[in-house]
This record gives structure tokens, C-alpha cells and sequence, in this order.
């Protein structure tokens, strides 16, 4: 199982169980199918990424599974029940729904948005209301601040965040998302991807998620659907296995070249040791925080709210003239997830002034700082150890040169 932060042995789930039997979409006029005898299982509490190229299927099985798109046969049970033992509005209502852009209403104000679901399966204001602070906490947002916003006051990142919490909102077993991420600069995904793997280590739900980077599947996914023409499996696995030992040429060619560095992306940040510089409170009197940092030898300090969240990473020179230490929005301040990848850890300590970066647990909490020399040094290490290992078993199994995984770039246009 990959380390994603979705999987933990001691973590609750209260995701249902996905299987979907011999299911098959044909539309009228098309001699082939677009989804043909398509059957696989997603456990309880984990996510698994659809992957593949264009027009293979993957967005439409997807939607069979809200129905959003009705199978031409085949069954599709949640927890052994069939979805058509239903009706299909009930069924969505019971199915998180995620998509790109966040699809939020424009003339609804943020919480309104998101307790569209809930008012429609009754609860009462009360509920909906407590449910809305409860969600727009879990994805980032200040319910203070966001509640009564409407999407056109919020950033691109905002509203996807916005359309997760509307997603969760009846708290339903399985979430869909199609594409979720897609259409956010590259830094924001990052933050975004982060925020749900955090958010599936605390909930553990049934998440099915259909994206065209491979990358991104690495990154979520506990387990891996890459699909071919005709949502044909072309293998369904750990992200480990898939990239360790493609089942066909097609998976090879598809995970594409440097899969021992994408390897290296399947560490995450929690594997590597974290530093611990000086950290005050805002609001606490500046000068006795300068003179600990100063004798600890740092030229920064983690500023924490009274959640223990970090709010600013000032340099001691801008904290002089104040009398006591100042916050920020969190939102100003880049951060990762302890279950980013080290890829990820890499690309924000390059946007960031201290070749450095925050990294949070749960509800964004600080755990400490990692810098740069600890992540390459482990990529280093790492590297060396899995080419050992690569030499190693060719000379157990008397193979001389190189194994077919290190395929240069030439080999995959053959």
C-alpha cells in the first residue's frame, strides 16, 4: 500500500465499499463500446486514481457510478447495494461530487453553496450551519471569514476548496471527483492535493478519482486504474508495483520514462527529519522571542496561532520595530502536508525566500521545518540504494546491462 496520507492502519474509514461488475456503456451508433465489461473493486477508505489517455473511458465510469451516465449493463454496488435499487437523484444525494472549477452556484454565498445537499435532505438550519463552519475549517477556510462570500470574491484554489466541502456535506460514503485539480496553477494543485490526502487521513472515505497526469495519480492514489481504449485495464495496482514492475508495454510507455525518479516521489515528507526552530505566538512580546531565536542560532521564526497553525516565518530584521510578534492570513504562507512528496517539498522551497518550508499535520497544525539539504541528501541515498538493489538481482539472476524498467527516452517511441 502507498504511503498516501488517505492510508493508515489506526485511522477511522467511513468510506463504503465500490465494486463494479462486468459493467459496460454503449451509446446508439457506435460499434465499439466506450466502456466495455469494465470490473474492479475499490476498498473502504482509500482513493483510487482512473488514469489514462484521452477518450479511454475514464470520465464516463466515473459517472456511471452516480448514474450521472446509466451503464447499458453490468452492476455497480455500494456496499453490496445496487445504485439502481435506488433512484438516481436519491443516489447523487448520497454521493459526493467533485469537479473542476469547483462548479460552484454563482448567486450563493459560500455556505449556501455548500449546504445545498444537506437542505435538501432536510436538516435543519441549525445543522446546516454548524456543518458548513465545521467543513470550510476542515478544507482551510476561516467560516469567519468565507461564510457569507460569494464565488466570485474567491480565488480559483478558493472555490475548489469550496467545492470539496460542498462534496463532504451530507457526509457521504464515496466521493467522486472528476479532474478536480485541473484548472489551478501548478503551486496552488500542490497545496490542493495536499489538503485532501489530509483531509481523507481524518475522514477516510471512499474516493474515486479520475485525472490525466500520471503524476498526480502517484501522488493520491492508494491504489492505481490505468485504463486503455474501451476502459480496458491495462493494470490495476499499488502505486509501488505499477511503477516497479509495469504489466504490459503500455503501462511502461504510459508511466513514461524516469519511473526511478518517480519512485523517489512516492517518499513522503513524513519519512525525513523535521528541524525545530524557534516558534512564538502572535501576540507574544517580540523581544524575548528574538533573544531565544538568536541564541538558538536561527534567522527565522515560526509564527503560530492559537491553534498551533503557522500564520508567518519572519526574518528577525523584520521583527525588530514591533513591539509584539504579528500573524498573516494562513493562506499567505506556503506550507506542505506531511504526506507531500519530495517532489513537492522541492518545488515550493523553490518559490520560497528561506530555501526552506513549513510542513502541517492535521488541520494544517505545525510540525516543523525541512530544508533542502535533508530532502537531497535522501534522494541521494535513496537512488543509490535502488540502483544496489537493480545490480544486485542481475547478478542473482544472471542478467547482464540494464533491466527493461531503465528504458531510455529513444525506447519508448520503438
Amino acid at each position: 500500500m502507498t504511503e498516501t496520507g488517505g492510508t493508515n492502519s489506526d485511522r477511522a474509514i467511513s468510506g463504503a465499499e465500490l465494486r463494479l461488475d462486468n459493467v459496460v456503456k454503449r451509446y446508439p451508433g457506435q460499434k465499439v463500446a466506450a466502456v466495455d465489461s469494465l470490473s474492479l473493486t475499490v476498498p473502504a477508505g482509500e482513493i483510487v486514481t482512473f488514469v489514462g489517455p484521452s477518450g479511454c473511458g475514464k470520465t464516463t465510469s466515473l459517472k456511471m457510478i452516480n448514474r450521472l451516465i446509466e451503464p447499458t449493463s453490468g452492476t455497480i454496488l455500494i456496499d453490496d447495494q445496487d445504485i439502481r435499487s435506488d433512484s438516481a437523484t436519491s443516489l447523487r444525494r448520497k454521493i459526493g461530487y467533485v469537479i473542476q472549477g469547483g462548479s460552484l452556484f454563482p448567486h450563493m454565498t459560500v455556505a449556501t453553496n455548500v449546504g445545498v445537499v444537506p437542505k435538501m435532505l432536510g436538516w435543519d438550519s441549525a445543522k446546516i450551519s454548524a456543518r458548513v463552519d465545521e467543513l470550510l475549517d476542515l478544507v482551510g477556510l476561516d467560516p469567519d471569514r468565507y461564510r457569507d462570500r460569494y464565488p466570485r470574491e474567491l480565488s480559483g484554489g478558493q472555490q475548489q476548496r469550496v467545492g470539496v466541502a460542498r462534496g463532504l456535506a451530507a457526509d457521504p460514503p464515496v466521493i467522486l471527483m472528476d479532474e478536480p485539480f485541473g484548472a489551478v496553477d501548478p503551486i496552488t494543485r500542490q497545496r490542493l492535493q495536499d489538503e485532501l490526502i489530509s483531509i481523507q487521513r481524518e475522514l477516510g472515505k471512499t474516493i474515486v478519482c479520475v485525472t490525466h497526469d500520471i503524476d498526480e495519480a502517484i501522488k493520491l492514489g492508494d491504489r492505481i486504474l490505468i485504463l486503455q481504449e474501451g476502459a480496458q485495464i491495462a493494470q490495476y495496482d499499488t502505486p509501488e508495483n505499477i511503477l516497479a514492475a509495469p504489466a504490459n508495454d503500455f503501462v511502461a510507455d504510459f508511466v513514461g520514462a524516469g519511473s526511478t525518479l518517480k519512485q523517489l516521489s512516492l517518499t513522503r515528507v513524513r519519512a525525513l527529519d523535521l528541524n525545530r526552530p524557534t516558534t512564538a505566538r502572535v501576540g507574544d512580546d517580540t523581544a524575548p522571542v528574538m533573544q531565544h531565536a538568536e541564541q538558538a542560532g536561527d534567522e527565522t521564526v515560526v509564527v503560530l496561532d492559537d491553534r498551533d497553525r503557522p500564520v508567518a516565518w519572519p526574518w528577525l530584521r523584520q521583527m525588530r520595530n514591533n513591539p509584539t510578534v504579528r500573524g498573516e492570513p494562513r493562506e499567505n504562507l506556503l506550507t506542505i502536508d506531511q504526506a507531500a512528496t519530495l517532489n513537492d517539498a522541492l518545488d515550493t522551497m523553490l518559490t520560497s525566500t528561506h530555501s526552506k518550508v513549513i510542513v502541517t499535520g492535521d488541520r494544517d497544525r505545525y510540525l516543523g521545518v525541512l530544508d533542502f539539504e535533508t530532502v537531497t541528501d535522501h534522494m541521494r541515498h535513496a537512488e543509490r540504494e535502488a540502483a544496489e538493489h537493480v545490480e544486485q538481482a542481475q547478478r542473482e539472476n544472471g542478467v547482464p546491462g540494464q533491466g527493461r524498467h531503465e528504458r531510455t527516452p529513444e525506447d519508448s517511441h520503438d
